[in-house]
């Protein structure tokens, strides 16, 4: 079983870990409601099943790459979840960006059910996925942990162990937390060069690799060199999800996060604009307007 994995979501990231996987040589089982989805996995000539319990049935670690708390909970604890396969020392590696509560009572779940969840989000876009540029935020029983290491291995770039469960999340908050800031503050450099007369492509080249760069500069800069935002790595719709989590969070643990908060206006603007499924990048739309700039809608 040491090079057999299973995954649940087979999406942008699911589809993405998979790709990688078989690549490094694992037979990959899968499950998703999504039929493209489906047949995307075939075609790398992994094994499609009929639902996550049978994912449990023939695997030992299971990769989840859900979209939302429904669907965390009824693939761990559903009519058909994890929790109901006869197979009991399931390794299930929860990689989605929920708040600690929903992760927790899938935890709680499968651990009655005599099987081990470990909180372990990403830090990465589905453009990074996609090229194998993920970093692996790991939490949760560290020997279950330890065991999926050439899992994790062969789907991203690096992989960090920062504790108990719940601690990947948390620090999945804070690399979302300055996502949403330096992209918005790398579409603000893009507007406020543009009234300078400066070309974006210029702007781009320069800044990309100067002191001022940051990680969104050089991944979604591109798209606002182009202006264009219809070829997604992550929507503006998931991300509002993401900007809740986070402002949840915070209150909760009574931090002030006023420049987040003032950068998060960006994504509601862009939102409310027309442009929930264009990839974040297009918070450069919104700066532009502010600026007086039009450069279309971001479709092409």
């Amino acid at each position: 079983m040491d090079k057999v994995v299973g995954i649940v979501g087979l999406g942008i990231m699911g589809g993405a870990m998979a790709k990688h996987l078989r690549a490094a040589g694992f037979d990959v089982v899968g499950f998703d409601v999504s039929e493209p989805a489906k047949a995307a996995l075939k075609a790398l000539g992994g094994k499609v099943v009929g639902s996550p319990r049978e994912v449990a049935d023939a695997v030992d670690i299971a990769i989840l790459s859900l979209p939302t708390p429904a669907a965390l909970a009824d693939v761990t604890a559903g009519p058909s979840g994890l929790q109901t396969s006869a197979r009991k020392g399931l390794v299930a590696i929860e990689m989605s960006t929920m708040s600690l509560d929903v992760k927790t009572r899938a935890h709680d779940a499968m651990q009655a059910g005599g099987q081990i969840l470990l909180d372990c989000p990403v830090s990465g876009t589905g453009a990074q996925a996609a090229v194998k540029d993920l970093v692996v935020l790991g939490s949760g029983d560290e020997a279950a942990y330890r065991k999926c290491a050439a899992v994790l291995e062969g789907m991203s770039r690096k992989q960090v162990y920062v504790g108990p469960f719940g601690h990947g999340s948390k620090m999945k908050f804070l690399a979302n937390h300055l996502v949403t800031i330096h992209n918005v503050a790398a579409a603000e450099a893009f507007a406020y060069g543009q009234k300078a007369g400066l070309d974006p492509s210029l702007i781009f080249d320069v800044l990309q690799d100067s002191a001022g760069t940051s990680r969104m500069f050089q991944v979604r800069g591109p798209q606002m060199v182009e202006g264009r935002y219809d070829r997604v790595t992550a929507t503006v719709k998931t991300h509002l999800k993401d900007l809740s989590i986070i402002a949840d969070f915070g209150r909760e643990v009574h931090a002030p996060l006023p420049i987040f908060a003032a950068a998060a206006q960006y994504y509601y603007a862009a939102y409310s604009q027309g442009g929930a499924d264009l990839d974040t990048a297009s918070v450069c739309l919104i700066a532009e307007r502010l600026a007086g700039i039009d450069r279309g809608d971001g479709r092409g």
